[in-house]
């Protein structure tokens, strides 16, 4: 939606040049991205939910096949701790694809239709005047005045169907480019944590293993326990996903306002009942001094490539790749629809009782797996071409020598390590700056 701004007396302002006009243009948040863009629409109940991908680079092979593998982990009906709803999520893509599975350039749409809705345990009942407490129910009404009451519209998980739809495309293009892989696990549910999982190893097959989604077997079963008896008792609960990036190069990002990290955020804490985030040691770094908690540089023997000794900054620092992994914690509230009772009120200002009814999950956390795989995966791509677009439009034709080190996990130095510099050429003491910063 646009509006036009002119000027003070009416029959100029008609006949004013563009450059005396002010337009203010509004977006309505169902977009995500700049150059590599997503839009969902569609509600839980409504005929089906699906993704406009705009920005897909072109000549890139594409099948049904590989953004169904995506869909299927997301899916619900997966065990006896996701919702028993029974969709198949069977994706059909509409545009930007050719029949032989290659992208063209244009907007990619994306439709799952919506087969098992029973709009009844909404509408037969009290959920159709009373408010779910920390759902999003009262919040629509008093910015829309009018909200879909059958499976939450809008704020139901199903949304995210385009999300993790434009993802597998988004984790096509980074296995493409420099071998980038994005990988996600359950690591905390309530205070049982995974504390010893190797980010630079772990797999997608142990990942998925069990139905917690946690690459530890044996914490996983703590987890399936304390899930199965809240979920028992009509309950239920939340933790933390954490999601790992490897083979990022270094300099995605930017200063100030566009941060990786602060792009990451936004894109995790967009999924629904996320309510935290963490980049590398997040808040435990503010138990550390700065000695502790700084990563220290040192040189690759191998690849003469810098690298970071330790990885507490989540591969991120002054809010651009250093092409360590990038490591980030997603917290999710436990589901706000649950089979006890509650105090609530309804659309008309009446205090009530109300019990949840209808189809959800007792723990979002192992189909939040894939949502945030998704959103991180989306991300990376939209920065990789941001980066591509501004900085390596036109090549760095300075000497070697003048080129700053290589820099991460997948990097090399042209001839291998820089020869060492003897220690006397500084005094054999450390090399000592004066920092003043503000």
């Amino acid at each position: 939606m646009k509006f036009l701004f002119l000027g003070s007396t009416a029959a100029a302002a008609l006949m004013a040049s563009a450059a005396d006009a002010f337009t203010l243009t509004m977006g309505t948040g169902n977009t995500y991205g700049r150059v590599f863009r997503i839009s969902t629409w569609g509600e839980s109940h409504g005929g089906g939910v699906g993704v406009t991908l705009d920005g897909c680079p072109p000549r890139i092979p594409l099948t049904r096949e590989e953004v169904q593998v995506d869909l299927d982990r997301r899916r619900p009906g997966q065990s006896r701790i996701t919702t028993p709803r029974n969709e198949a999520d069977a994706v059909e893509i509409l545009s930007g694809v050719t029949p032989d599975g290659i992208t063209i350039g244009t907007p990619i749409g994306m439709l799952v239709r919506n087969k098992d809705q029973r709009s009844g345990d909404y509408l037969d009942n009290d959920m159709k005047v009373a408010y779910r407490p920390s759902h999003a129910d009262a919040t629509y009404d008093a910015k829309y005045g009018v909200r879909a009451i059958a499976g939450g519209g809008r704020s139901s998980a199903r949304e995210t169907i385009g999300r993790v739809a434009a993802g597998a495309v988004a984790r096509n293009i980074l296995d493409k480019c420099n071998g980038i892989e994005v990988l996600a696990y359950v690591s905390k549910v309530q205070d049982i944590e995974a504390r010893n999982i190797d980010h630079s190893t772990f797999t997608m097959e142990q990942v998925d293993s069990n139905i917690v989604r946690c690459p530890d077997e044996a914490v996983a079963e703590k987890m399936l326990e304390r899930i199965d008896e809240i979920r028992k008792s009509g309950n239920s609960i939340g933790g933390v996903v954490t999601c790992v990036a490897r083979n990022v190069p270094a300099g995605l990002g930017a200063p100030v306002f566009d941060k990786l990290e602060a792009d990451l955020a936004k894109a995790c804490m967009s999924i629904p009942a996320a309510k935290g985030f963490e980049s590398g040691d997040g808040f435990a770094g503010t138990l550390l001094t700065g000695k502790d908690h700084n990563d220290e540089f040192y040189i690759d023997p191998e690849t003469g490539a810098t690298r970071t000794k330790t990885n507490r900054s989540g591969g991120i620092q002054g809010g651009i790749s250093n092409g360590e992994d990038i490591v980030v914690h997603v917290a999710f509230k436990p589901t706000s629809t649950i089979g006890q009772a509650q105090k609530t009120v309804t659309r008309d200002g009446q205090e009530v009782e109300l019990r949840g009814k209808g189809r959800h999950d007792p723990c979002v956390l192992p189909r939040a797996v894939p949502m945030v795989e998704a959103m991180v995966a989306i991300t990376l791509v939209d920065h990789l071409m941001m980066q591509q677009a501004q900085c390596e439009l036109f090549p760095n034709e300075a000497a070697v020598e003048e080129l700053p080190n290589p820099m991460g996990t997948t990097a090399h130095r042209e001839g291998g390590p820089a020869q060492a510099r003897e220690m006397e050429e500084v005094g054999g003491a450390p090399v000592s700056q004066r920092i003043d910063e503000e």
